[in-house]
C-alpha cells in the first residue's frame, strides 16, 4: 500500500511525534514505529485511523485567516471616552477592542488595559491617553500557525486585504475554528 509509505512524511510534515500521531489515531507508538520502518503491514482498521487521523491533521493546518475571521470590527476610535469603550465591551461581550482613526488602525485597548487605569486613578479618559499600540494586521492568506504566534503576544490580530481592514481574530475566535 503506497499510502502506508506516505505515514512517516506527512507526520514530520505535521510536527507530530509518533506517539502524539499514536494517541489521536488511538493505537499503539509501537505500531506507527514498525509501519515507517517497513517491519509489519498493519490492520486496514488500524491503517485506516492512522491515515483518516493525519488527513484530518492536515486539513486543520492548512485554515487561513480568512477562514478564521469574523468579519464584524467592533472598535473605538481615539478620542473615544473610556467610559464607551466599557460600554462596547459589555454590550458586545468582548475583551479588547481595535483604536481606529478612520480605517486605519492606531492602537488597541483590552480591559487589562483600562483596569490599570482605573486602578491608577488616572485622570486619562480618552482612549488615545491609554492604548497600546497597533496589533499587527495580516493578509487574508496568512496561515493559522502564523495567527496562534502572534495572539501569544497580542490580544487580537486584524486582517486586511489591499488596504482595507476586512476581519479581527481573537483567541477565541481561533478556538472556535479549531475545536468545532
Amino acid at each position: 500500500m503506497e499510502e502506508l509509505k506516505q505515514i512517516k512524511l506527512l507526520r514530520k510534515k505535521l510536527g507530530l511525534t509518533q506517539s502524539e500521531l499514536a494517541i489521536r489515531a488511538n493505537v499503539s507508538q509501537s505500531l506507527i514505529a514498525k509501519i515507517e520502518s517497513n517491519k509489519i503491514d498493519p490492520s486496514y482498521n488500524n491503517a485506516k485511523k492512522i491515515l483518516e487521523t493525519l488527513t484530518q491533521l492536515e486539513s486543520k493546518k492548512d485554515l487561513t485567516a480568512k477562514e478564521i475571521m469574523n468579519s464584524r470590527i467592533i472598535s473605538v476610535s481615539p478620542d473615544d471616552s473610556i467610559k464607551s469603550a466599557i460600554s462596547k465591551m459589555k454590550k458586545f461581550d468582548i475583551s479588547q477592542l481595535p483604536v481606529l482613526d478612520g480605517n486605519h488602525a492606531v492602537g488597541y485597548v483590552s480591559e487589562s488595559i483600562i483596569i490599570d487605569n482605573l486602578l491608577n486613578e488616572s485622570k486619562d479618559n480618552l482612549i488615545k491617553n491609554i492604548m497600546e499600540d497597533s496589533p499587527p494586521i495580516v493578509p487574508l492568506d496568512t496561515s493559522k500557525t502564523i495567527i496562534a504566534s502572534l495572539l501569544k503576544q497580542f490580544p487580537l490580530v486584524l486582517v486586511k486585504e489591499k488596504e482595507n481592514l476586512k476581519g479581527i481574530i481573537t483567541k477565541a475566535d481561533l478556538l472556535k475554528v479549531l475545536y468545532k
